[in-house]
């Protein structure tokens, strides 16, 4: 089975949960290197690991990531985000001085919004004819 459709499973529960995250640059700065992408990949997989999650795929441009994460249903996405943005934030600059002059009035690496869309799966109108097809009882 292909690691996109790997079926997981919980003390209680058996699952395929995908999120496509976008987390974007304050003020859309364009500061990213090479080193800071690489750098930025190895905090956010190891971030995903302590939830409990799998990074499935990363790439970046100069102002903005993707996230491909395979997450648990006891992970509340939000808590996922704050924790890869707060904690990304925080080690690149201290990595990394030269971001810091890019955002000396807010001490922000990002953008307070994001991106998250569930992804994988049939589409909903498969889903919604496969639901509507279903027999009930007389």
């Amino acid at each position: 089975m292909d690691e996109m459709q790997e079926i997981r499973t919980g003390r209680h529960c058996t699952f395929v949960m995908h999120v496509h995250l976008v987390f974007v640059t304050k003020y859309r700065h364009k500061v990213f290197t090479d080193a800071h992408v690489r750098r930025m990949e190895e905090i956010m997989r190891s971030m995903c690991t302590d939830f409990e999650c799998d990074l499935v795929e990363f790439n970046d441009e100069d102002n903005h990531v993707h996230l491909l994460v395979n997450f648990p249903p006891k992970v509340a996405v939000t808590k996922l985000v704050n924790s890869l943005k707060g904690v990304s934030s925080r080690r690149l600059r201290q990595d990394f001085p030269d971001l810091v002059r890019h955002y000396w009035r807010a001490n922000k690496l990002w953008s307070g919004s994001y991106f998250a869309g569930t992804v994988g799966g049939a589409p909903l109108s498969v889903v919604r004819q496969y639901i509507e097809q279903q027999n009930r009882p007389v």
